[in-house]
């Protein structure tokens, strides 16, 4: 019986460690518009860090501003897509995953 007590409560552990980790990335995704595709990629990637982390957002203002770079994060499958239209002439879509 403790034996079954001890290896139910190391499986949970193991799934709650599990869970954290991969609560640890985040996919998202912003849009953005510009009179240039660098433009409207700098808006979007704009959104992208103020719905993952504002303090992210607020560091990246005062340093890169490069799009693809998150302070803080780790980031990979960066993609964008960009085409003609907008408010500005210029609309883009910009992805990524960001793990702390």
């Amino acid at each position: 019986m403790r034996t079954s007590v001890c290896l139910a409560l190391a499986a949970g552990a193991l799934l709650a460690a599990a869970t954290v980790a991969q609560a640890e990335c985040v996919s998202k995704a912003g849009k953005g518009t510009g009179s240039s595709d660098d433009s409207a990629k700098f808006q979007a990637w704009e959104a992208v860090l103020q719905g993952t982390d504002w303090g992210s957002w607020g560091s990246w203002m005062a340093s890169s501003q490069t799009v693809g770079v998150a302070p803080g994060y780790k980031v990979s499958n960066l993609r964008s897509r960009c085409s003609a239209g907008g408010f500005l002439g210029r609309e883009c879509v910009v992805g990524a995953k960001l793990c702390k």
